[in-house]
């Protein structure tokens, strides 16, 4: 981490100076938890308060007793009418199956064997999957797998703390940002973190 830190602080003074007044970077990825269990979990959070999905997710849980979490056969063994029963939308519930499915198949890596795939090829793999777009890939890859050097231009966080600390009027297009953030790699998933603090900032400074 001292060395991304070291980095972004050469790459720009804004940045730099988003860095002195935040601190430490509080990134750690979930390091133990599978991409197939992080994918159902990132789905149950989609277009919810932290609150209710936890809520949900607990219901979720509760179907399984004795498991930290279901697998992937548990999940395709449960009746549709059931998950739907735990708060989950009928598209959730769609996508949940799916990432089952995919997971079975083995299209959904463990994560032993996601280390051996690119970024790039993760996304390709994992958006074929219903309801699972290239954003929550992103989360995944920053938060549970710890690629260094994800940047998701197309977070609204990460655009709006780009813009504050920048002082800019508007938030930069998504491939614009893309190219304004090539001096954070390969660090650019640590650049991230930072953005969302920028953008969660009650006062925010364009030092």
């Amino acid at each position: 981490m001292s060395d991304a830190l070291t980095h972004l602080r050469r790459s720009c003074p804004k940045m730099r100076a988003l860095i002195a007044r935040t601190g430490p970077c509080g990134l750690k990825p979930e390091r133990k938890r599978e991409p197939y269990e992080a994918l159902v979990r990132a789905i149950a959070h989609q277009q919810l308060h932290g609150r209710a999905a936890e809520t949900i997710t607990g219901r979720f849980l509760a179907l399984y007793p004795g498991e930290d979490f279901p697998s992937p056969a548990m999940v395709l063994a449960t009746d549709t009418t059931v998950l739907r029963n735990c708060g989950f939308s009928a598209s959730k519930v769609a996508a949940i199956q799916d990432i089952a499915a995919k997971a079975e198949a083995g299209i959904v890596p463990t994560r032993r064997a996601a280390t051996r795939l690119s970024d790039d090829a993760l996304i390709e793999r994992l958006t074929s999957i219903r309801g699972v777009g290239q954003w929550t890939v992103e989360m995944l890859l920053i938060f549970c797998l710890g690629r260094p050097d994800i940047f998701p231009v197309d977070d609204f966080g990460v655009r709006e703390g780009y813009r504050r600390i920048h002082g800019l009027e508007a938030q930069p297009k998504p491939k614009m940002l893309a190219e304004l953030a090539l001096p954070y790699a390969p660090y650019r998933s640590t650049a991230a973190w930072y953005l969302w603090r920028a953008a969660a900032e009650k006062k925010p400074q364009a030092a």
